[in-house]
């Protein structure tokens, strides 16, 4: 039987409920059960750990609270997709961030346009005059699902190779990860109920709660790209580690 060692050091038993977590733990956290796989019903663990209904379903409501699985009515429990984790003072390419979850990945380029900034834009990027932009829109997936929608505008002034780079073929953040060296970034992060076409993009239901990042990029006093990141919310998370300065 495994056992744990309380604070003085002496030896006892895990619980019944401790066991069966943790066993359970280990076949999520250990890629046994993927994301997707139904959890045996409470009825199968109660036979095969002999015990108590109760003390089944208090195993999977504390697996369902760490957002280890997901809980559906009549259905079953199911291993969730695990959420990503982005550095909120990093710069990654969303592949990366797929591949780091294990996922398999592909984006769709939507649109691609050049056009000339607007009044607006430049009052928000504090840009002096009109500039040529390259306005692109790709949906990034992970497996078959849709990770997130990004909605980018890349300043032709800055990145003139932008306006013949295949898109198609390499999503804009990554290309201009290596091609565009920069030195200022500025991220903005905020909620929103997501509507309207990136709803529909997104496989969504009108209304529901999304996680938004903005982010612009410099090269000296040169903006090089803005891009508007839109996550289904249940599936990302933001992470940073800070040291006292």
């Amino acid at each position: 039987m495994n056992e744990v060692r309380d604070d003085e050091g002496a030896d006892k038993p895990l619980t019944l409920h401790q066991r069966i977590l943790s066993d359970l733990e280990n076949h999520i956290v250990s890629g046994e059960w993927p994301p997707g796989h139904r959890i045996p019903f409470e009825t199968e663990l109660t036979e095969q750990y002999g015990c108590s209904r109760m003390t089944v379903n208090k195993v999977l409501t504390q697996l369902a609270a760490a957002g280890l699985i997901e809980r559906r009515r009549k259905a079953g429990s199911f291993v969730m997709q695990p959420r990503s984790e982005a550095a909120v003072l990093a710069i990654n390419g969303i592949e990366a961030e797929v591949a780091a979850l294990g996922l398999s990945y592909r984006f769709d380029l939507l649109k691609r346009r050049e056009r000339m900034s607007t009044p607006a834009e430049r009052r928000r990027l504090g840009l002096d005059d009109a500039v040529p932009f390259l306005a692109l829109t790709c949906c990034h997936f992970a497996d078959a699902s849709p990770f997130c929608l990004e909605e980018r505008l890349i300043n032709l002034d800055a990145v003139p190779q932008a306006g013949k780079a295949d898109f198609e073929r390499e999503p804009p953040g990554t290309w201009l990860l290596q091609h565009v060296p920069w030195t200022v970034a500025e991220h903005h992060i905020k909620a929103m109920n997501v509507r309207g076409e990136a709803a529909n993009l997104l496989q969504l239901d009108f209304g529901t709660a999304c996680l938004v990042v903005e982010r612009q990029t410099w090269r000296g006093e040169q903006m090089v790209t803005t891009v508007r990141f839109t996550y289904p919310g249940e599936r990302h998370q933001l992470v940073a580690r800070f040291s006292p300065s």
